[in-house]
This record gives C-alpha cells, sequence and structure tokens, in this order.
C-alpha cells in the first residue's frame, strides 16, 4: 500500500503537525491484532428475509480520508469487515456493514496507524466496530444511483446518515462491476475530537462491494434417470 499522498503545497506545515501529534501519541508498543469478530447484527426488527449475500473480498474496499488545515489528504483503509446484503420479503433490499477500527491502517506508517487507532481518534479498544445498518431501498437503487439512508455507529454514537450511491456502469452492479457509495459525516458529531487544530471537520467514507458470485459454484450432480427394463422375449412353449 503506498503511503498517504500529500500535495507538495504546505507539506512543510503538515509535516510539522505530524510530528507534533506523534510526540503526544509518545512511544506505543507494536500495533496490536485486530479484534476478534463480534455476532452481526440483526436486520430490520420485523422483516422477513429470503436470502443473503456477503462481499467478495477480492474485489471490496472500505476507505477513508481526511483533510488537514492545510488542505493535504490524509487516506486510510478498514482491511477488516464483515456484512451482507439481504432481500427481504417484499422485494426490497438491506445492507449491512462492520468495519474493525482495530485494523484500520493509515498508508504504511505504524505511527500515523496507531494514532488512528488510539483514544484520540477512533479509540478502537472502546469501539471496536464501526457499523452501517441501512433502511429496506428498492432493489435497483445499485443500478440507478441515488441516496442510500441508514443509521451510522460510530466511536459510540448512533445518527442517521445518508450515503449517495453511484450510477451503475454495468446491468447487475455489485454482481458483475463495483457498487460504489460516497458519503461524509462530521467528526464533531460523533466526538472524533482529536486533533482538531490539524485535522479538518470532514470524514468522507468510500465503500466499493462487490457480492459474492454465485455463477461459477458447481451445480449438484444430476440424479441420471432410471434406465429402462428391458424386455426380454419370451421362449417357446415345447
Amino acid at each position: 500500500m503506498s503511503p498517504p499522498r500529500l500535495r507538495s503545497r504546505g507539506a512543510t506545515s503538515l509535516s510539522f503537525a505530524l510530528a507534533l501529534l506523534a510526540g503526544a501519541a509518545g512511544a506505543q508498543p507494536a500495533l496490536a491484532p485486530p479484534p476478534a469478530a463480534a455476532p452481526p447484527a440483526a436486520p430490520t426488527p420485523g422483516a422477513r428475509v429470503l436470502s443473503q449475500t456477503g462481499f467478495d473480498p477480492q474485489h471490496t474496499r472500505f476507505s477513508f480520508e481526511l483533510r488537514t488545515r492545510w488542505g493535504q489528504k490524509v487516506e486510510g483503509q478498514f482491511p477488516r469487515y464483515d456484512g451482507e446484503v439481504s432481500v427481504l420479503a417484499d422485494g426490497r433490499h438491506q445492507v449491512r456493514i462492520r468495519l474493525a477500527t482495530g485494523a484500520v491502517v493509515v498508508g504504511d506508517s505504524e505511527r500515523y496507524t496507531r494514532m488512528a487507532r488510539g483514544d484520540r481518534f477512533f479509540a478502537a479498544e472502546r469501539y471496536p466496530y464501526i457499523e452501517f445498518l441501512s433502511e429496506p431501498h428498492p432493489a435497483d437503487l445499485a443500478r440507478t444511483g441515488g441516496a442510500l439512508r441508514g443509521r451510522l455507529t460510530l466511536h459510540g454514537i448512533s445518527r442517521m446518515e445518508t450515503f449517495v450511491l453511484a450510477p451503475g456502469v454495468c446491468a447487475h452492479p455489485g454482481e458483475d462491476c463495483d457498487a460504489i457509495a460516497h458519503g461524509s459525516v462530521s467528526r464533531d458529531d460523533y466526538a472524533l475530537d482529536g486533533w482538531q487544530f490539524a485535522l479538518g471537520d470532514r470524514v468522507r467514507f468510500t465503500m466499493q462491494v462487490r457480492l459474492i458470485s454465485t455463477q461459477n459454484k458447481p451445480s449438484p450432480p444430476r440424479t441420471p434417470p432410471p434406465r429402462p427394463l428391458e424386455t426380454v422375449p419370451a421362449r417357446p412353449e415345447r
């Protein structure tokens, strides 16, 4: 993974600010292993689920970015996640996504990764997951694009947020091509108040999702039809 992308303008100021942050973080032990998975959240109460499909790890990516006070971009990713798309009995779909904050990475820097996981930002030990549970929505939303509204739980606080799905570029987005959604939230809304002098208020999330394909699964063996009984000609009587 490449390091955080920084524009040249104001790079000296940014490096100085990050150095201050690193000094404030102090000496820390090596990065702890990611937390174990917790039980998944339930779908909307009262909704009958007909089927659920998980995410394809080869194509699915969850990332975030912030801007510094000097306009530079700091990017990170959530390599550990789970979730699924549920098909409800009324034909609508519902998306559940859960991201492990204890596995978040910022570029290839252990120092910045440790800071992102630490108490002054995602506080992974106290709040090990970021979770999003969408409201039920029409099945063709991934194709047409539009608002994906749902409840986001971050840093122990739950709020309704809206992400925007980009219109699909194939007939079946999420299956034959990626379904991509963007959205930003306010750090103040979720008490993510660390390093306000260096980092802006908005956190932009990007969700690039592909569902596990069922097209390449082997078909169950077919039972051969029964062979017809052979007719044995009767022997002539003597």
